[in-house]
């Protein structure tokens, strides 16, 4: 087996780091819609996720607006401090409580019996407030979880809510992977911080200037010298955060480099063992993992040694307070109970100062996180619709549903449709540089089946997200019935277009559900009726628990063929009186395309369709073909039409010419 060259062993690292990254959502890039036009930026696999990390660009806004969502519970918060107070003063209290018991144990002008009841009474206050303290912290923590998780809850549930109402656009230039990491890293980092980072800070600054007020109460010399070293402390944990920050910048890399090849790998495996590389592939693995190991190694052991050497540095503090304060007890009267609650202030003197100076990375990257979540919030969404739109239904079938009204109740704006769509003079592009439809014109009469062939990257899949509003033309006509599908409400429109497409996409739940997901009042009668339209009946009936068997993983325990199949009962049980159909059998055999084709059949019945495919024999029999070529229409007209004219479609089907 051949040694990695430097070369390779660099390009592993680099390739791989971004594919996946630490903690990060395993879910690939947008696929550009049915394959064609992705929209700008749109596919690949893109960065599969992103740390919530590094600085914020504003600081102040994001911290202003995150307050914004504990600001319902202030009096909840303003509670939490006060019993934070009462904590740290208990504590307080409770060391400084030991001056006079110990002051007492050793004043030999009492009697025993009488230092014998000072020092139960010394017992007993001090147990007082310990449990004082422990009550205050317990309800503090308590209080803290449900003000942290309230509005984690809020803002999650407003980042969700966003993303359903942002265009189509936004998705096709944003991976999947870059919008999960917002509901998972940033958010998570986002919650820790309103938990404990808050509380935390006020705790350690309070625990901080409490401890040097009764250190210099306690005595002064001791509390300038222990002070002192604070400069010491600061410099030594500056230096060595330094360091271990380079190293754990590495180790985060190699982290994803390892977990990206491993992703592959697990989802290659077929495509390795054909090509014999499994060899290639342990060399490869073994080398990220050593890598990784080492980087590791120095990160952890950096950031392992920050506590003992600053604990270190602190009992060098302490020893010099307790050898000069036994001088001061020798020679200034100083007492001994004094020296003893000194030493304990001065031994937890860098305690609060490291609490703090660790939660300033916590703080930062909470804050970046929060900030690139109100980035997605800020999004424009989808204009709104018209105040004058329209609402629109097939005449004598309800596809506007609401259970609540019915087409005879309906408002004065809901009219009636038959299915023609038209296209006049229509002119788009993802970006205003680069058109991607030129001038169509293309008209579907009521219940016609119209064709779209071309290249891939002509524009066919573009005009099917026009028809539904995905994007806005900026040039042109598209209407329905001869009303500018602008001036219909978009729910109204999408409700009454029905899509079949390439990719089928399945929720985790019954097959059942599945199918009801086209119309969610439909009743089981009418889902079983859209199954057996969609020709799905058959093999649902075959499955362990008919429709009530639950599908995994995107319907991972079912075929393509079947996948399909329940998407196009999807699109029947909609009664959408228009259909799109999207390379609805470019991903199954000539045996399976049969079969889905019967199904499509029966579906497209009195439907408005338009047909988007690679396959020509699924196009012969449709009204009207359209050859799109780089975004303009080359040919329009029947099967036998396109063929009597020997050009670009007689090219592609008698093979003289592929589609790419």
């Amino acid at each position: 087996m051949s040694q990695l060259s430097e070369e390779r062993k660099q390009e592993l690292i680099d390739k791989y780091s971004k594919i996946s990254s630490p903690s990060s959502t395993n879910s690939s890039g947008p696929r550009g819609p049915g394959g064609g036009h992705r929209g700008p930026g749109g596919g690949g696999r893109g960065n599969r996720g992103m740390h919530a990390s590094g600085k914020p660009k504003n600081a102040a806004p994001v911290m202003k607006r995150l307050l914004g969502y504990i600001r319902k519970d202030i009096y909840r918060i303003l509670l939490v401090f006060v019993f934070l107070l009462f904590g740290i003063a208990a504590n307080l209290a409770s060391n400084y409580i030991l001056r006079p018991v110990i002051n007492n144990l050793v004043d030999t002008n009492s009697s025993v019996e009488e230092r014998v009841r000072n020092l139960l009474v010394g017992i007993t206050l001090m147990a007082v407030i310990y449990i004082v303290g422990m009550i205050t912290n317990y309800l503090n923590s308590r209080i803290m979880v449900d003000v942290s998780q309230s509005a984690l809850v809020n803002l999650r549930e407003d980042l969700f809510n966003k993303i359903q109402k942002l265009p189509l656009k936004y998705h096709d230039t944003h991976t999947h992977g870059e919008i999960m990491s917002r509901f998972t890293n940033d958010l998570d980092v986002v919650g820790q911080m309103i938990n404990n980072t808050m509380t935390q800070i006020f705790s350690g600054v309070i625990t901080l200037i409490g401890t040097v007020i009764l250190m210099f109460v306690t005595n002064w010399i001791l509390a300038i010298i222990t002070i002192l070293g604070v400069p010491l402390i600061a410099l030594v944990a500056s230096q060595i955060a330094k360091r271990s920050k380079n190293y754990y910048k590495g180790q985060q890399k190699s982290l994803g480099a390892v977990n990206g090849y491993i992703e592959e790998s697990v989802t290659g495996q077929k495509v390795i063992k054909v090509f014999n590389h499994e060899e290639t592939a342990m060399q490869e693995f073994n080398f990220l993992s050593d890598d990784l190991y080492e980087k590791q190694l120095k990160a952890n052991f950096f950031g392992g040694i920050m506590m003992p050497v600053l604990g270190n540095i602190s009992k060098v503090s302490y020893a010099l307070s307790a050898v000069v304060g036994g001088i001061l007890c020798l020679t200034a009267n100083f007492d001994i109970g004094g020296l003893t609650i000194f030493t304990n202030y001065s031994r937890q003197f860098a305690r609060p100062i490291n609490e703090l100076s660790s939660q300033v990375t916590v703080i930062f990257s909470a804050l970046a996180g929060a900030e690139r979540v109100f980035e997605v919030m800020d999004q424009e969404p989808e204009p709104a619709d018209h105040e004058d739109a329209v609402e629109i239904y097939k005449e004598n079938v309800q596809t506007v549903y609401d259970e609540n009204k019915t087409n005879e109740d309906s408002d004065d704006k809901a009219i009636s449709i038959k299915g023609e769509v038209s296209l006049s003079n229509v002119t788009f592009g993802y970006n205003p540089d680069k058109i991607v439809l030129n001038k169509i014109n293309v008209t579907a009469n009521p219940g016609q089946k119209i064709a779209f062939v071309g290249s891939t990257g002509a524009g066919k899949t573009t005009i099917t997200n026009l028809i539904n509003r995905f994007y806005d033309i900026e040039e042109g006509l598209i209407s329905i019935d001869g009303i500018d599908i602008k001036n219909i409400k978009r729910e109204s429109l999408r409700g009454n277009i029905a899509m079949v497409l390439q990719d089928t996409h399945l929720f985790s739940g019954s097959v059942m559900e599945n199918i009801r997901y086209g119309r969610l009042d439909a009743t089981n009668e009418e889902v079983i009726t859209a199954a057996k339209t969609a020709n799905a009946h058959s093999f649902i009936e075959r499955l362990e628990h008919g429709y009530d068997t639950e599908l995994e993983g995107d319907g991972s325990n079912l075929s393509q063929g079947q996948r399909q199949l329940l998407n196009i009962a999807r699109a029947a049980i909609s009664k959408a009186p228009i259909l799109i159909m999207d390379e609805a059998t470019s991903s199954v055999d000539t045996r399976t395309e049969k079969y889905i084709e019967e199904g499509m059949d029966k579906l497209m019945k009195n439907r408005t369709t338009f047909i988007i495919a690679h396959r020509l024999s699924t196009v012969r029999n449709s009204d009207e073909i359209i050859v799109l070529e780089q975004g303009e229409i080359v040919e329009q007209g029947t099967h036998e039409e396109l063929l009597a004219m020997q050009g670009r479609y007689y090219q592609l089907h008698t093979g003289a010419i592929e589609l790419d």
